[in-house]
């Protein structure tokens, strides 16, 4: 039945009826129809028309359309309508709306304004969601509820004094006392010793840098904050319909909110992602992004929203070529998604959002836009089979938020060029070209599935992190600047890589970022040249082979990147460690990837721009570039009845043979050995 009750792969977008008059509707509900819409999400921004006034609700137009689409075979995925508070909310109690770290409480008049830790605000989503909810428990369009919407997006955090009070409860539950919390702090530096739990503020904007080590538990609290705003509208979600799926809709790879906590209260991962056409590393940025939201919970997830064409909040907002919205659909299925939709389904004729392209644009059902949606839902249907495969992936990218928010700290590191998002990419684009499925992965979980293991940086490492790292029976690769400090971001005793020291067999003696525009040689020990930009360090072999050098200026002839084996009978395959940040890590990662046994689905020739995904049974191959070529197609494990007809082209319904295939710029394939059929866990 795949995530929703509504079987196959969905496919539709975000509706608001309320923006339009209702002899509209019936010429929606029709062309959704047309287009092979199966659901569509409502609600979102309601809250002022369903609730007009306190405790006074007006479902009458929901009552209706809820009603017609359903007439129409149309599945809702409802939302709770509480992602903007209404003007009486706002104006009764103004202490609802957020203050930023200077002091300024925000104005209405946008949307999501509000203060996570306001009991006021709690409390009036909460009686919203339990109306809502005892109103339509039954109603046979509801498949999913949606709660809020892209929490973090406009309110990441708030300053005001309920967030302080918060904020100082939430202190007290972590660190138990203040003999403790100072401690954690380091409070003894800059004077900053607390007598008592009143004087804690949050880090509001100061003469000078903040306390790091208060930030970082800042930035804990703001993401748990807003999860209980989640979290207490699910509970009543659950109360009534307890077997309907709950979700709210993710941003990507946002460093705001901890998404291994969030995807855990979560019954489905949803996600809105807004691939820029302008970016040359758009699919690879979307892979990356559509490959967290599949780990989330290591199950199908959902794409929410995405773009038809251009959006309305870029400086300049390009739209898609002919060809990119069915491309950067079919992407998203092949990382796992179990449907494709978008923001939205009509084009708003006022607000904001008038510009943001929609799968009706303005221009209706004679345009290029409206052609492009009807084709796409046609290849939505023929994939239908898709829906609930899954994809298994031998190597893992580590990716932790407490290391996160605390490497990009502002104003108290050696630089501050260090992001874990670009330090993310760096490793996954060179795998994503090779069509090497990959997950990623808290430091902490079981590894022992994978082979190889990267962590692009784990700035803040813990003993138990480091332990779980040295059970990893395959091969680990850690970049730079890592186990540099605990959880409460001390640095280690005796230095970087602290509890990672014994199973990387080196010792960081100093940092040494490079300016921007220097370029650092290293050298690997079969003479080959890579350059390093950003970052290097003076590392010590301490029981590691060294495997490349730096070459020039006062690092020469040192390590630059270390490799230790198995010997600490720990049942590692080997651990290699890179000080700096290789321009290009290819050649370093070709050799771990031989030495685990780890090769793309598609063999190792795919050429440039062509993207390869394993989903099942299922081989998608999408040619992101801009000019025709030929892929090598695999050679199945089994053999068929025909030897000439050995791949089907799910989007045709063609059969190919095994050999080259031609794809166009833009084309696609989702290719399906013909028979017999292969399980999840076969090769091509």
């Amino acid at each position: 039945m795949g995530l929703t009750r509504v079987p196959g792969l969905l496919f539709g977008g975000d509706y608001n009826p309320e923006q339009w008059p209702e002899e509209v509707w019936q010429e929606d509900v029709r062309l959704m129809a047309e287009a092979g819409v199966n659901l569509v999400t409502v609600g979102v921004f309601s809250w002022s028309r369903l609730e007009p006034a306190p405790g006074v609700h007006e479902f009458g137009w929901l009552d209706r359309i809820l009603d017609l689409l359903h007439a129409h075979g149309i599945a809702v995925d409802l939302a709770t309508a509480t992602a903007t508070p209404p003007p009486w909310l706002v104006r009764d109690h103004p202490e609802v709306m957020p203050v930023d770290a200077a002091g300024t409480r925000l104005e209405f008049g946008s949307r999501q304004g509000y203060c996570p830790s306001s009991p006021v605000f709690r409390a009036a989503t909460v009686r919203l969601a339990r109306a809502v909810a005892e109103r339509y428990r039954d109603h046979p369009a509801l498949a999913m509820w949606h709660v809020s919407n892209e929490y973090a997006d406009h309110t990441a955090e708030c300053f005001c004094p309920e967030s302080a009070r918060d904020f100082r409860r939430w202190l007290k539950e972590r660190h138990r006392s203040l003999d403790g919390l100072n401690a954690a702090w380091g409070t003894t530096c800059w004077g900053q010793h607390y007598t008592d739990w009143t004087q804690i503020e949050p880090p509001r904007k100061a003469p000078g840098p903040v306390n790091p080590a208060q930030l970082l538990d800042w930035r804990r609290f703001s993401s748990d904050a807003l999860l209980a705003c989640f979290e207490a509208e699910r509970a009543v979600l659950k109360e009534v319909t307890p077997d309907v799926p709950v979700t709210t809709n993710f941003m990507s790879v946002l460093r705001d909110l901890d998404y291994w906590a969030w995807a855990a209260a979560e019954d489905v991962v949803t996600d809105d992602a807004y691939p820029d056409p302008a970016d040359p590393r758009a699919a690879v940025k979307a892979a990356l992004s559509y490959d967290l939201m599949r780990s989330l919970k290591r199950q199908p997830w959902l794409l929410l929203e995405s773009a038809p064409s251009a959006v309305s909040w870029r400086p300049v907002n390009v739209p898609k070529d002919p060809g990119v919205m069915r491309l950067h659909s079919l992407q998203a299925l092949a990382h796992g998604s179990d449907g494709v939709m978008f923001f939205q389904w009509r084009q708003a004729r006022y607000g904001p959002e008038k510009f943001h392209s929609a799968m009706l644009p303005h221009g209706g059902t004679a345009t290029r836009q409206w052609r492009e949606t009807l084709a796409l839902g046609a290849d939505v249907r023929r994939l239908a089979e898709v829906a609930g495969s899954t994809t298994r992936a031998e190597v893992a990218l580590l990716l932790d938020w407490d290391s996160w928010w605390g490497l990009e700290a502002p104003e108290s590191m050696p630089s501050d060029r260090l992001r874990l998002h670009e330090l993310l990419l760096s490793w996954y684009a060179p795998l994503h070209a090779r069509g090497i499925a990959v997950d990623l992965a808290p430091p902490g979980r079981d590894l022992s599935g994978y082979r190889l293991v990267i962590a692009p940086n784990l700035y803040l490492c813990t003993a138990e992190q480091a332990a779980a790292l040295a059970a990893f029976p395959g091969h680990l690769v850690v970049g730079p600047f890592s186990g540099v400090v605990d959880a409460a971001d001390q640095v280690h005793d005796g230095g970087a890589p602290g509890p990672l020291r014994d199973l990387l067999g080196v010792r960081v003696e100093e940092w040494r970022p490079l300016p921007d525009g220097a370029v650092q040689e290293v050298e690997t020990a079969d003479g080959t040249r890579l350059s390093a930009r950003t970052w290097t360090e003076w590392v010590e072999a301490d029981g590691a082979e060294v495997v490349a050098r730096y070459r020039g200026g006062p690092l020469d002839g040192r390590p630059a990147v270390t490799r230790r084996g198995n010997d600490l009978g720990n049942g590692t395959g080997s651990a290699t460690y890179l000080s700096c940040l290789p321009e290009d890590p290819a050649p370093l990662l070709d050799e771990v990837l031989a030495a685990a046994g780890v090769t793309g689905v598609a063999g190792p020739d795919l050429p440039e721009g062509v993207e390869a995904c394993r989903r099942g049974p299922y081989l998608f191959l999408l040619n992101h570039g801009s000019r025709t070529v030929t892929v090598p197609l695999p050679t199945p494990t089994q053999t068929t009845t025909d030897p000439d007809t050995v791949f089907t082209d799910l989007l045709t319904g063609r059969p190919l043979p095994s050999g080259p295939l031609s794809l166009a710029p833009g084309d696609a394939v989702v290719l399906k050995q013909s028979s017999p059929v292969l399980n999840s866990t076969d090769r091509f």
